[in-house]
């Protein structure tokens, strides 16, 4: 079967990895150590994907975890700085993205958001518009690796899985995808991402990835 669509994660896909710069100021500002950090940042991470918590809950339930008390302007900080840790973009991935699509390929983005990052995105990257569709975890209630949000995304494109490319840099969220049809391949960098669409003889079907 013909591939029709290829969906992307946004996280580590079409950005690049946390912003160092951004990351340095984010750990400086919640007066966590790296370990300490990591240990509560991504413990109620995905409530906040969820849309239960929005940012300033999010860093409130950090605070709590880590007897850490942030005054509002300080939540304000960590918020910003959080939004510009995760939107440097991988513009290698979004060339390709443009290919695809003036080629006639349907596109979407898949990605488990909060609600901050989002507008921040909404705001600021046109190019968003150019895609079929968009999933987002916080305004549908369900988050990766749920297999409802994948199969709710190709139903928004009209394809079948089976007929999408799927793009994370996850694994669980790879396995789930490949568990509902999907064609799911693991993104770790572009070169590799040549690779495998070349294994799977996709390159014959899609634009050259440069």
């Amino acid at each position: 079967m013909s591939i029709k669509a290829v969906i992307f994660d946004y996280g580590k896909v079409l950005s690049l990895s946390e912003d160092p710069v951004a990351q340095k100021k984010l750990l400086e500002l919640s007066r966590l150590d790296r370990p300490g950090f990591d240990k509560h940042y991504w413990r109620h991470r995905h409530d906040y994907d969820l849309g239960v918590l929005d940012g300033r809950s999010y860093w409130d339930a950090i605070a709590q975890g880590a007897g850490i008390d942030y005054a509002p302007h300080e939540i304000d900080a960590l918020i910003e700085t959080d939004i510009l840790m995760w939107t440097s973009l991988n513009e290698r991935m979004l060339a390709w993205v443009v290919a695809l699509q003036d080629a006639g390929f349907r596109t979407a983005i898949l990605s488990n958001m909060g609600f901050e990052i989002l507008g921040y995105m909404r705001q600021e990257f046109g190019w968003l518009t150019h895609f079929q569709h968009h999933t987002w975890s916080c305004e549908l209630g369900i988050a990766k690796p749920d297999p409802e949000i994948y199969l709710h995304t190709c139903d928004k494109l009209g394809v079948k899985p089976e007929e999408s490319i799927f793009l994370d840099d996850k694994p669980e969220n790879i396995s789930a995808a490949n568990s509902v049809g999907l064609n799911a391949i693991l993104f770790e960098t572009v070169e590799r991402l040549r690779g495998d669409l070349a294994a799977r003889g996709f390159d014959r079907e899609l634009p050259p990835l440069s």
